[in-house]
């Protein structure tokens, strides 16, 4: 841990003061539309609200849209564009949701401010209302951004994927600026939703020649082979923080340490000496084990990913309809 037992305390004002002022320079900035659209924030976050009451899986899929956008062309809405061979025709997407979140929130804002919002924004701003609606921390979203008018599912190879290494994973995030924390902050998402058992399943039997995969926990192992068996139905989802997959907390980071992780790739967090100290400082019900909170480091690194590679100013376009380029 020597490296760890240091760090500064600021006031969270200015801390998100710094956080708003790193984001201006890229074209983005908080209250964009204030004059334009005052309502936008409001109706975003109602429209989220809406949907979740009555399907609370809207949440994390918001949030996995939101991610894999930004990690595609930017954050630019292109994963919403429907068509042959588009961002959400690829195999990584085919199972988001959320998409009549965000047709529903568009088509009202564009009776109330035409021509004015982008998809790109829409989607960023219910990403934070899907975490603030699973009882996790607001923070405040940078707008500005436009929309893009290219979307290809050959652009998707960059995505994480549930068998990445550690070493792959950080290559991934740093190619968009982001670093360890930010990786370890961002997989954190994972404290809500779900998981296909295909995604996973070969961890619980043959993962090597001696069995299932060591770092699961022995007495965790039979819950799981019973969730998922052999020759089950792999679509059958499974809570990638159990016990708490419809709350925005730290316990998911405590599943790790215990060898609770649902996933190859998330449960590496724990296992490699580069990720396992952010994780043990994101533990715990309100401040991790040396004083990182993961509520603030969440948004903070949310914020840094929703300004990949945004468009502004007179790139790209604001679209009518969120599924097809004007």
């Amino acid at each position: 841990m020597k490296g760890f037992c240091t760090y500064i305390v600021l006031p969270l004002y200015l801390l998100l003061t710094l956080a708003t002022i790193s984001v201006h320079g890229q074209g983005t900035s908080v209250g964009f539309y204030k004059i334009t659209c005052p309502q936008v924030e409001s109706i975003v976050s109602k429209t989220v609200q809406s949907h979740f009451s009555s399907d609370p899986s809207i949440a994390p899929g918001l949030l996995r849209m939101h991610f894999h956008d930004c990690f595609v062309q930017g954050c630019d809405a292109s994963i919403l564009i429907a068509g042959r061979n588009t961002e959400k025709t690829a195999g990584p997407n085919l199972l988001l949701r959320g998409y009549d979140v965000i047709d529903d929130a568009k088509k009202q804002l564009e009776a109330a401010c035409p021509g004015v919002v982008s998809c790109a924004d829409i989607l960023a701003l219910a990403a934070r209302d899907s975490v603030v609606a699973t009882r996790g921390a607001s923070w405040q979203v940078p707008t500005g951004r436009r929309d893009g008018r290219v979307s290809l599912d050959s652009d998707t190879s960059n995505l994480a994927s549930f068998t990445d290494s550690i070493d792959v994973q950080k290559q991934k995030f740093s190619a968009k600026g982001l670093d360890t924390k930010d990786l370890v902050a961002l997989v954190g998402a994972h404290t809500i939703g779900t998981s296909a058992c295909q995604f996973f399943r070969y961890r619980l039997y043959n993962f090597t020649t001696t069995g299932p995969d060591s770092t699961i926990d022995p007495s965790f192992l039979p819950r799981l082979q019973a969730l998922c068996p052999p020759n089950g139905d792999g679509s059958r989802r499974v809570s990638l923080d159990t016990d708490s997959q419809n709350r925005f907390d730290t316990s998911f980071f405590t599943n790790l340490r215990n060898g609770r992780g649902i996933l190859e790739s998330d449960q590496k967090l724990w296992t490699d000496t580069s990720t396992q100290p952010f994780v043990q400082r994101f533990e715990g019900p309100i401040r991790g084990l040396l004083g990182l909170r993961f509520d603030f480091e969440f948004g903070n690194s949310m914020v840094k990913m929703s300004n990949i590679e945004v468009k502004t100013g007179t790139q790209g376009e604001i679209r009518s309809v969120c599924s097809a380029i004007n």
